[in-house]
């Protein structure tokens, strides 16, 4: 017997219903299977909002529920159902629903039972109407309650599973059901007193593990809108690719950590039966998708994802003193647990001089008022600081069961981020090295994980991004280069230019997914914007794309007075524009130290000698233990053409005048 589960993006329009009929229809010709079904996509949220709103005494929750009620009504009707016991019992759960939300409107209160109650009915109508749509097609389907096989503990959201009771009862009837197809709601529970609960958003996911795991599935298969787990989040790196093989504990980890493929409580029971996850594109049926299983796979890459975790709070607890004093950590975490709020980072320094901890935005300061009470008396005493918050953060979290035995996987990662100025705030590893975990600003979350995929998933072909100004002669000869020479410099030096943005003295245009170079000039006039320096400046620094280059094409003093802003922001500067480094040695010596400081490169080989490769050659010469004594050279482009063409037979005044 065979576990299926559909998400709601599966469930989320008619055509996709029958696409999700077609493939248990082709699965259930081999074997029974149990298909998990989530609530149609969006109704989950649109529940929530309609409780809060009825909780806030707003009516438009009435129009919610109207939109609620006249999408599964459409449903029934579009797919042909009938049945007039099935659509007496939609039209009962309806009613039931609008109940509900009337009497949180009338007393002003939602409360967690409340809120278990409320978001039943997405379940339950989708499960009712697939099964009874797989009825039309001929399919030999049941319906089955999920409220009379999973039990929980308490009453309340992110229950605990009663495991002894749950598996007596999902055994006991798979053994005697006959039907080769058997439709269950996912994300709804009950107690042992028999009141409604739920598994927590994502719940389904945990509720066909949960089946699979009671009756020894042979597999269970996540049926959703992706090809299975990404190598990274695929709408933020657009290389990332599936994992094809990945273990339970990969898995969890990247789950944990954002992966919103598979709910991370999904995988515990079926692990413990070792019984493999398929991760399958419901619109793809025949990709492969991602197995997630405990046998582990010959030349398996040493990283197998990256994910990240927004919204995150940095808080700290800090004073002279915590240090050598037992129980701090205690006291600290003792006070989060009993206000129920989730840590998600922890990291503390050897000199036990501070705690560092991470947790959600939301709970960022309740988590503050709880513990500067806990330690109100160290406060007062100047002994502790008040807990320090730091907001609009983000984890980033680098996953492989192989990063154990390979040496120097950190460093890649911080040097990495660093090198494209992303700063890393706090650190945290575990002592099984399956994870690195990095607190950064949220506004560098694209940066990074790019540049990470960049480094441990792809074939080192390096990506630039260009801003270029000034593209007149010399400007526009230089975008006709980059285009000639793309192919080049991809397959010979795995190098791929991206030029994103362009300027003149009147316009700019910036193109996040690159400049087409064969009509730049019609592009610049027809989408273009006006051009202002510090605009094109701000614009760089905003995209805050990896491997940023500013290139100045220009003789104007004010776009190379801006060079220094550049390079503060990590983005090398390369120029031809001669006024930079003819100004004062001071102005000169502060570029060359930013460059150092910033680690941003500083190029201005083509202001002096009329492009010819001078400093480079000067500076390979002292590099090698060369001492330069004295230069002699003509440096002007002008004198230089007029020696060159300076032969018998012509005349100066000739030569001057071409």
């Amino acid at each position: 017997m065979r576990v299926l589960k559909f998400g709601g993006t599966s469930v989320g329009s008619v055509q996709n219903i029958r696409k999700v009929i077609k493939i248990v229809s082709n699965l259930s010709n081999k074997q029974a299977v149990i298909v998990v079904v989530s609530a149609i996509g969006g109704i989950t949220d649109q529940l929530v909002l309609a409780g809060n709103l009825a909780k806030e005494n707003d009516e438009e929750f009435k129009n919610i529920f109207k939109s609620i009620k006249k999408k599964h009504i459409s449903f029934t009707t579009i797919l042909g159902i009938t049945d007039k016991s099935v659509l007496i019992r939609i039209n009962n759960y309806l009613k039931e629903l609008e109940q509900i939300l009337n009497g949180i409107f009338l007393i002003n209160e939602l409360s967690k039972s409340t809120l278990d109650k409320l978001l039943v009915f997405g379940e339950l109508c989708s499960s009712i109407i697939l099964s009874e749509a797989m009825k039309i097609e001929g399919l030999n389907t049941k319906f089955k309650d999920a409220r009379e096989l999973i039990i929980t503990s308490n009453k309340y959201t992110n229950t605990l599973v009663d495991y002894t009771i749950s598996n007596k009862n999902i055994s006991k009837y798979f053994k005697n059901n006959k039907e080769a197809i058997t439709v269950v709601p996912g994300f709804i529970a009950a107690t042992a007193d028999g009141d409604v609960s739920t598994l927590g958003r994502g719940g389904s996911d945990f509720s066909a593990a949960i089946i699979a795991a009671a009756i020894n599935s042979s597999a269970l298969e996540i049926w959703t809108d992706v090809s299975g787990m990404f190598t990274a989040n695929p709408k933020k790196v657009k290389q990332a690719k599936a994992i094809e093989f990945i273990s339970y504990e990969e898995a969890m980890e990247l789950s944990h950590f954002g992966a919103k493929v598979i709910y991370p409580p999904t995988i515990i029971p079926v692990m413990q039966k070792n019984i493999p996850i398929h991760i399958k594109n419901t619109f793809q049926p025949n990709l492969a998708g991602t197995i997630i299983s405990s046998s582990a796979k010959q030349n398996e890459p040493i990283i197998k994802g990256i994910s990240n975790i927004e919204h995150i709070s940095l808080l700290t607890l800090e004073g002279n003193g915590m240090i050598g004093i037992p129980g701090f950590s205690k006291r600290l975490f003792e006070t989060l647990s009993q206000q129920s709020i989730n840590v998600i980072l922890i990291t503390q320094a050897s000199s036990e001089h501070s705690i560092c901890f991470s947790v959600s935005e939301e709970e960022a300061q309740k988590a503050k008022r709880s513990i500067d009470m806990a330690f109100e008396n160290e406060i007062s005493l100047g002994i502790i600081n008040p807990l320090l918050v730091e907001t609009s953060l983000s984890i980033i979290a680098l996953v492989g069961e192989q990063m154990k035995s390979h040496q120097g996987i950190s460093g890649k990662m911080f040097s990495t981020l660093g090198n494209n100025n992303v700063n890393i705030r706090a650190i945290a590893q575990g002592a099984s090295e399956r994870n690195i975990s990095v607190v950064i600003s949220k506004k560098d979350v694209k940066k990074a994980l790019n540049v990470l995929h960049e480094r441990f998933f792809e074939d080192q072909k390096k990506q630039l991004h260009l801003f270029v100004i000034g593209v007149g002669n010399v400007g526009a000869r230089l975008l006709n280069q980059i285009e000639q020479q793309l192919p080049y410099l991809n397959k010979k030096l795995n190098i791929n230019i991206r030029v994103i943005g362009i300027a003149n003295s009147r316009k700019m245009l910036f193109l996040e997914q690159a400049i087409d170079l064969s009509n730049w000039k019609e592009l610049l006039e027809k989408e273009s914007v006006d051009y202002t320096l510090n605009a094109f400046k701000e614009k760089v620094v905003q995209l805050n794309l990896r491997n940023s280059i500013f290139v100045d094409i220009t003789a104007n003093e004010e776009v190379a007075n801006s060079y220094d802003a550049y390079l503060k922001n990590n983005i090398p500067v390369v120029a031809c524009n001669k006024i930079a480094c003819s100004s004062t040695y001071q102005n000169y010596n502060h570029l060359k130290l930013l460059s150092s400081d910033y680690d941003a490169p500083f190029l201005f080989e083509t202001t002096v000698g009329a492009g010819l490769p001078v400093i480079d050659t000067l500076a390979n010469l002292m590099a090698s233990g060369d001492e330069i004594t004295s230069i002699e050279a003509v440096l002007s482009g002008s004198l230089n053409f007029i020696f060159n063409n300076f032969k018998s037979g012509t005349d100066f005044h000739d030569i001057v005048k071409q």
